[in-house]
């Protein structure tokens, strides 16, 4: 029998993001056949596709799967699709592991891909009023920079954040992603300039939050008997969370309006973005302590704060401390997003949490040209979707 940490990163593979306007079928074909190059296989050798869901992209969004095995070239391969809001990728991954460790299958594919509209994410149109999601929009005009801001001047309420150490985010994660190939936003900022971009929604400027794009990511995944015959530098998949909410969250998560009332419960020991890593932290038995970088979910520079203190990095409260100190750069005890984030990258929803596991695969091998982290052995990425979606995939050497 396998163990559960018995599954390989064989092959990963990006479509650069942009606003590039076309079919998001093409970008998840063009990250797929990179991943598959990258692992050294065929698509024929593929024994499992597991597809990332687009909900913007008509049908062939809604069965991503079949629609990447069709482009493709049918095979008779089986195909599952997952859909989790901005967690769909490690949903998607976390299918193709649990069939790999069951043993019905050596080699998995995982694909996601989105084309976005210009301007922010909203519902899809029509009338329902049944649905939270559609709700927040129709009734209170809270588009997420709206919860983005809200999360912002939570931190500044409890920590004492300030608009510079939003600023400082952005102006860390512009550097790091000045080489990537593969991000959209390549250029250097300077925290007068963060300061000095429009409003969008206080304390929140447009350089503090990230875009729509377009994009695709592809992960090869692989049994380590598989794997063992095709490459000498695996990367290892020790955990991977999906993580929901406990009851009573007291911490308000989209699309919701208010948190569960806690009257007659006490709050649980760990709010939902802090329970995602400690997850996957307890499959692996392995800690934060243990970790050479970090790949978060910063839609905005407030919010990747947050994430400091919720994968462990420090205690509540502290997160500003780390940023000032330099310790969450490259170069830095633990960097944050040395890929660029969302903030070089921006959302494209289905892709981003398997472009994160394609960050930490190049970084594990020392294959980040321009932004390598030196001895990285072990990387963690988080996200959140919609709905209590929690996501986190640890990945070591």
């Amino acid at each position: 029998m396998r163990g559960r940490d018995d599954v390989v990163v064989l092959g990963v593979g990006m479509h650069p993001w942009g606003k590039w306007g076309r079919n998001f079928v093409e970008y998840g074909v063009a990250a797929a056949t990179d991943a598959l190059g990258d692992a050294g296989l065929d698509w024929g050798d593929v024994q499992f596709v597991s597809g990332a869901d687009t909900m913007r992209n008509g049908y062939p969004g809604y069965v991503a799967g079949a629609t990447f095995a069709q482009a493709l070239g049918w095979t008779g391969v089986p195909v599952a699709s997952s859909y989790a809001a901005c967690a769909s990728g490690a949903t998607a991954m976390e299918v193709a592991r649990t069939r790999i460790l069951a043993g019905l299958c050596d080699v998995a594919l995982v694909v996601g891909a989105d084309t976005t509209p210009k301007g922010f994410l909203a519902p899809t149109s029509g009338e329902r009023p049944d649905d939270p999601d559609w709700l927040r929009f129709r009734l209170l005009g809270a588009t997420n920079p709206t919860y983005f801001a809200l999360y912002a001047r939570r931190r500044m309420d409890l920590y004492g954040a300030t608009d510079a150490d939003f600023a400082r985010v952005k102006v860390k994660n512009a550097r790091h992603g000045l080489n990537n190939a593969n991000a959209r936003y390549r250029k250097e900022v300077t925290e007068s300039e963060v300061l000095a971009s429009p409003m969008v929604a206080d304390p929140l400027r447009l350089l503090e939050i990230c875009a729509t794009s377009d994009g695709g990511a592809a992960v090869v995944l692989a049994s380590a008997a598989f794997a063992r015959r095709h490459t000498t530098e695996p990367v290892r998949v020790a955990a991977i969370s999906t993580a929901t909410p406990t009851y009573p969250n007291a911490v308000i998560e989209m699309p919701n309006f208010a948190t569960d009332s806690w009257a007659a419960a006490a709050p649980p020991e760990r709010p939902f973005k802090a329970s995602i890593a400690a997850a996957a932290y307890d499959e692996a038995g392995i800690g934060p302590e243990d970790l050479s970088l970090a790949e978060v979910y910063d839609l905005s520079a407030a919010l990747e704060l947050d994430w400091y203190e919720d994968i462990g990095l420090c205690k509540p409260g502290e997160a500003e401390r780390l940023l000032n100190d330099g310790d969450t750069t490259i170069g830095g005890r633990v960097p944050v997003n040395p890929s660029g984030g969302l903030s070089c990258f921006g959302e494209a929803v289905p892709a981003q949490a398997i472009a994160q596991v394609c960050e930490v695969t190049w970084q594990l091998r020392g294959r980040a040209t321009g932004r390598q982290v030196e001895g990285a052995r072990v990387g963690i990425t988080a996200n959140q979707g919609l709905f209590g979606h929690g996501s986190s995939v640890l990945l070591a050497r």
